[in-house]
């Protein structure tokens, strides 16, 4: 991709490449050497720069400290065979930043302060993207307020960041959920479809309770009445019940609109998979699960991109699902998804940018 802003750039003295051990990546504790910066203020992005990665001066009366003025994405980046840089599906989270800094009552950030400050900062840390199978280059764009002033209301100023860091796999084996019917992830009219930090906040007491009982993730149900499956914990969830796929839709306002389960739809259309967009009810997932019509449950997500459900929890009863055929939806997407990010097959919905 050609790049067109210039953007000033001041570069590490020491890296700390050397001492990174990529053999023994712990998702997001290791930080590449630097970060894309701008600032929003008196109406408009300025300062755009590529700086060493540092800690950040924030005053005490920082409004997103107190008020939670803050949104995020996730995406990674590859490394082919040939040692290009391949990132996925950029352009949709710069478009899904927006519709969250929407939300939040954030700036829109144009896309070419995104865009560019992506790839050139991609560029310039080019060499931690990881070579090994199944690793990656994550990256983190993500805007907050900046006013120091403490009073509710929409900050004047804003800084948006961009970090990368080299990741292994987010899910090293298959996981056991449970569906939450006490505890609320979104109810509509909230911030349920933004990928604002409140919203993961308010997620982490419930996972707790869930993994000390054992289990992984959630599967989120819908506020009023949760007798609706949403979303499972940092995923999109999808069923395969009596030959077909069935997935919530995004159209509520609850549901994050994920992209990696956007891609996987577009390829059960590709492939005529019979496909339904709509809630799956707790009381379906229990008889699918009793009668044998149930096939495989999985998660989509960035940092997973598919993380295969070996257990369920439905009212208080485990239920061991049973063992996938080869040739099972969810590992076929996999493969071609894999196989798109790192260049192997063909791209024909043009996800990839290559840097």
């Amino acid at each position: 991709m050609k790049t067109q802003l210039a953007l000033p750039t001041t570069k590490v003295q020491n890296s700390r490449i050397a001492e990174t051990d990529f053999s023994n990546l712990v998702f997001g504790r290791t930080i590449s050497d630097h970060m894309f910066v701008a600032d929003y203020k008196d109406g408009e992005w300025s300062d755009a720069r590529i700086v060493p990665y540092a800690s950040l001066n924030l005053n005490p009366a920082n409004a997103t400290l107190h008020y939670g003025q803050s949104i995020f994405e996730g995406l990674k980046a590859y490394r082919n065979e040939e040692g290009k840089i391949l990132v996925f599906r950029a352009d949709a989270n710069w478009r899904r930043l927006n519709e969250s800094a929407e939300r939040m009552c954030m700036p829109q950030l144009p896309e070419e302060i995104f865009m560019e400050g992506l790839t050139q900062l991609i560029d310039l840390d080019r060499n931690w993207v990881p070579t090994a199978k199944g690793a990656s280059l994550y990256i983190r764009p993500f805007m907050f307020a900046t006013d120091d002033y403490i009073g509710v209301k929409p900050s004047d100023t804003y800084t948006f960041i961009i970090l990368t860091c080299p990741v292994g796999n987010y899910y090293n084996k298959p996981v056991s959920v449970k569906v939450e019917t006490t505890f609320t992830r979104a109810t509509e009219g909230g911030t349920g479809a933004a990928k604002t930090a409140g919203n993961y906040a308010a997620s982490l007491y419930p996972a707790r309770q869930a993994q000390k009982a054992g289990y992984d993730q959630l599967l989120w149900t819908d506020g009023k009445s949760h007798s609706k499956i949403e979303e499972s914990g940092t995923m999109n969830i999808m069923f395969k019940i009596n030959g077909k796929l069935i997935t919530a839709p995004t159209n509520t306002g609850t549901i994050l609109k994920g992209i990696t389960r956007d891609s996987v739809i577009q390829l059960a259309k590709d492939w005529n998979e019979p496909l339904e967009e709509r809630f799956l009810t707790v009381s379906e997932l229990e008889t699918a699960l009793q009668d044998g019509t149930f096939e495989e449950a999985f998660g989509t997500g960035t940092a997973a991109t598919i993380a295969h459900v070996q257990r369920i929890n439905v009212n208080g009863k485990d239920y061991d699902l049973p063992q996938k055929p080869s040739d099972a939806f969810s590992h076929r997407v996999l493969a071609e998804l894999d196989g798109i990010k790192y260049g192997s097959v063909q791209d024909p919905h043009k996800w990839i940018i290559s840097i």
